[in-house]
């Protein structure tokens, strides 16, 4: 099945199911992102968002298409960045620690690891960044539509730990290794491949004819 995972920017901003992308749940306080829901504005605050977040900090998402459709998509950011994490109970997040917002997969692509997908994703961004861990917080009671909040159960899947419980949006956190263990595993990896390759070896070839020795006269 054809498929490509590209970084989030203003150009495919657009390609976030219509819900997501005039959602502002992160990226504002709740004050305003009431004020912004009342006025109509929640897309342009979620444009507004993302273009500071790329100028002052970097890549801040993930987009995964099947056959050139959207399928998939995460945020991420420093915490500082993420107004919303402040006002969460198992809050605050780490200081060394990048905030993993949301991640969804849509309804139709449900069940082809793409989730998996992009968890990994963000996680090779950032180890290459020098980034510490990732923090995220959980739904430990999911409904059944997708919400803002990524369910507890897949972070844990993935790999999260909970590193402060709460019966309803517990926080979790993975750590990363250094950019120097991940190029060491990428090249145990390369090795690993290697070793299974059989490279047939060529037939020896004839020696060359010696040149004889010039003999100087005396």
């Amino acid at each position: 099945m054809s498929w490509h995972v590209t970084a989030v920017n203003l150009d495919n901003l657009g390609d976030l199911p219509k819900r997501c992308r005039s959602c502002v749940f992160w990226e504002l306080a709740p004050h305003l992102a009431k004020q912004a829901e009342d006025f109509g504005t929640t897309e342009l605050e979620k444009e507004a968002w993302v273009s500071e977040i790329l100028l002052e900090w970097g890549s801040c998402g993930k987009i995964v298409y099947m056959r050139g459709a959207p399928a998939g998509y995460v945020l991420y950011a420093p915490p500082d960045a993420v107004p919303r994490a402040t006002e969460m109970p198992t809050g605050p997040v780490s200081a060394d620690a990048v905030l993993l917002t949301t991640l969804q997969v849509m309804p139709e692509f449900a069940g082809e690891g793409l989730g998996r997908m992009l968890a990994q994703a963000v996680v090779k961004d950032l180890t290459r960044r020098g980034v510490r861990a990732i923090e995220a917080f959980g739904e430990a009671k999911p409904g059944t539509e997708p919400g803002c909040i990524i369910p507890a159960d897949f972070l844990r899947s993935v790999g999260f730990k909970t590193v402060r419980p709460h019966p309803r949006w517990p926080r979790l956190r993975m750590e990363l290794r250094s950019g120097l263990e991940w190029k060491e595993d990428v090249e145990h990896a390369l090795e690993q491949l290697l070793g299974t390759i059989t490279i047939p070896m060529q037939a020896a070839a004839p020696p060359a004819p010696r040149t004889p020795a010039r003999v100087h006269a005396i």
